[in-house]
Protein backbone atom coordinates (compact mmCIF):
# COMPACT_ATOMS: atom_id res chain seq x y z
CA UNK A 1 0.00 0.00 0.00
CA UNK A 2 1.35 3.00 -1.18
CA UNK A 3 -0.01 5.26 1.72
CA UNK A 4 -2.87 5.35 4.85
CA UNK A 5 -6.49 5.94 5.00
CA UNK A 6 -6.43 9.63 5.61
CA UNK A 7 -9.90 10.41 8.13
CA UNK A 8 -10.24 14.15 7.03
CA UNK A 9 -10.98 13.00 3.18
CA UNK A 10 -14.00 14.76 1.68
CA UNK A 11 -16.07 11.32 1.68
CA UNK A 12 -15.33 11.32 5.71
CA UNK A 13 -16.23 14.68 5.92
CA UNK A 14 -19.41 14.20 4.59
CA UNK A 15 -19.92 11.37 6.67
CA UNK A 16 -19.44 13.65 9.63
CA UNK A 17 -21.58 15.94 8.34
CA UNK A 18 -19.26 18.57 7.94
CA UNK A 19 -19.77 18.66 4.74
CA UNK A 20 -23.41 18.54 2.91
CA UNK A 21 -24.65 15.51 0.65
CA UNK A 22 -27.84 14.90 -1.43
CA UNK A 23 -28.22 11.54 0.64
CA UNK A 24 -30.51 8.92 -0.91
CA UNK A 25 -29.54 5.82 1.16
CA UNK A 26 -28.02 5.08 4.26
CA UNK A 27 -28.17 2.47 7.03
CA UNK A 28 -25.75 1.51 9.79
CA UNK A 29 -22.70 0.40 7.52
CA UNK A 30 -23.12 2.16 4.25
CA UNK A 31 -24.16 5.76 2.72
CA UNK A 32 -24.96 6.83 -0.12
CA UNK A 33 -25.43 10.30 -2.17
CA UNK A 34 -25.81 12.16 -5.60
CA UNK A 35 -22.61 13.31 -7.32
CA UNK A 36 -22.05 16.41 -6.84
CA UNK A 37 -20.14 15.90 -10.76
CA UNK A 38 -22.53 13.35 -12.47
CA UNK A 39 -21.57 12.18 -15.83
CA UNK A 40 -24.96 10.92 -16.52
CA UNK A 41 -28.23 11.52 -14.32
CA UNK A 42 -28.96 9.72 -11.47
CA UNK A 43 -24.87 9.41 -10.83
CA UNK A 44 -24.33 8.16 -7.29
CA UNK A 45 -21.92 7.08 -4.85
CA UNK A 46 -21.60 4.23 -2.21
CA UNK A 47 -19.41 4.27 0.31
CA UNK A 48 -19.03 2.36 4.02
CA UNK A 49 -19.48 3.95 7.00
CA UNK A 50 -15.68 2.55 8.32
CA UNK A 51 -12.80 4.28 6.81
CA UNK A 52 -10.66 2.63 4.08
CA UNK A 53 -8.63 4.16 1.34
CA UNK A 54 -10.23 1.58 -1.65
CA UNK A 55 -10.96 -1.69 -2.10
CA UNK A 56 -7.01 -3.02 -1.47
CA UNK A 57 -7.21 -2.75 2.43
CA UNK A 58 -11.01 -2.59 2.95
CA UNK A 59 -12.04 -5.16 5.10
CA UNK A 60 -14.10 -8.29 3.48
CA UNK A 61 -16.90 -7.61 6.31
CA UNK A 62 -17.00 -3.94 5.39
CA UNK A 63 -17.76 -5.04 1.43
CA UNK A 64 -19.90 -8.40 2.42
CA UNK A 65 -22.11 -5.15 3.88
CA UNK A 66 -21.13 -2.90 0.92
CA UNK A 67 -21.58 -5.10 -2.22
CA UNK A 68 -25.47 -5.85 -1.90
CA UNK A 69 -26.02 -2.16 -1.34
CA UNK A 70 -24.43 -1.08 -4.54
CA UNK A 71 -26.42 -3.74 -6.32
CA UNK A 72 -29.45 -2.64 -4.89
CA UNK A 73 -29.00 1.27 -5.73
CA UNK A 74 -27.65 -0.08 -9.19
CA UNK A 75 -31.31 -1.61 -10.00
CA UNK A 76 -33.07 1.32 -8.38
CA UNK A 77 -30.95 3.71 -10.57
CA UNK A 78 -31.69 1.58 -13.73
CA UNK A 79 -35.16 1.79 -13.04
CA UNK A 80 -35.74 5.17 -12.09
CA UNK A 81 -33.68 6.61 -14.72
CA UNK A 82 -35.09 4.13 -17.64
CA UNK A 83 -31.62 3.04 -18.24
CA UNK A 84 -30.40 0.36 -21.15
CA UNK A 85 -27.75 -0.77 -18.30
CA UNK A 86 -25.84 0.34 -15.40
CA UNK A 87 -22.06 1.26 -14.94
CA UNK A 88 -20.42 0.70 -12.08
CA UNK A 89 -16.70 1.91 -11.48
CA UNK A 90 -14.45 1.59 -8.70
CA UNK A 91 -10.75 2.97 -9.18
CA UNK A 92 -8.06 2.31 -6.70
CA UNK A 93 -4.94 4.30 -6.31
CA UNK A 94 -3.89 7.10 -8.59
CA UNK A 95 -2.67 5.34 -11.43
CA UNK A 96 -6.00 3.77 -11.99
CA UNK A 97 -7.76 7.06 -11.44
CA UNK A 98 -8.45 6.94 -7.86
CA UNK A 99 -8.90 10.90 -6.74
CA UNK A 100 -10.76 10.70 -3.17
CA UNK A 101 -9.38 8.18 -0.97
CA UNK A 102 -12.16 6.78 0.74
CA UNK A 103 -13.37 3.51 -0.62
CA UNK A 104 -16.27 4.50 -2.92
CA UNK A 105 -18.34 2.94 -5.92
CA UNK A 106 -19.77 4.68 -8.36
CA UNK A 107 -23.20 4.23 -10.08
CA UNK A 108 -23.97 5.38 -13.33
CA UNK A 109 -27.40 4.85 -15.19
CA UNK A 110 -26.32 4.53 -19.33
CA UNK A 111 -28.71 5.07 -22.11
CA UNK A 112 -27.89 3.46 -25.38
CA UNK A 113 -25.51 6.16 -27.55
CA UNK A 114 -25.63 8.72 -25.30
CA UNK A 115 -21.55 9.29 -23.56
CA UNK A 116 -20.90 10.24 -20.23
CA UNK A 117 -19.85 13.33 -19.02
CA UNK A 118 -16.21 14.31 -17.70
CA UNK A 119 -16.30 13.67 -14.34
CA UNK A 120 -14.04 16.84 -14.04
CA UNK A 121 -16.79 19.18 -15.42
CA UNK A 122 -18.96 21.96 -13.35
CA UNK A 123 -21.04 20.98 -10.32
CA UNK A 124 -25.18 20.37 -10.84
CA UNK A 125 -27.68 22.24 -9.29
CA UNK A 126 -28.67 21.32 -6.26
CA UNK A 127 -31.79 20.87 -6.64
CA UNK A 128 -31.20 18.92 -9.80
CA UNK A 129 -29.66 16.53 -7.53
CA UNK A 130 -32.41 16.46 -5.39
CA UNK A 131 -34.95 15.43 -7.95
CA UNK A 132 -32.81 12.74 -8.83
CA UNK A 133 -32.46 11.56 -5.51
CA UNK A 134 -36.02 11.28 -4.69
CA UNK A 135 -36.71 9.45 -8.48
CA UNK A 136 -34.13 6.85 -7.03
CA UNK A 137 -35.67 6.25 -3.48
CA UNK A 138 -38.79 5.80 -5.05
CA UNK A 139 -37.74 3.21 -6.53
CA UNK A 140 -36.36 1.25 -3.13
Amino acid sequence: MSATYDPNNIFAKILKGEIPSVKLYEDADVVAFMDVMPQAPGHLLVIPRQGSRNLLDADPAVLAKLMPVVQKLALAAKEAFEADGIYVAQFNEPAAGQTVFHLHFHVIPRHDGQPLKPHSGGMEDIEVLKVNAEKIKACL
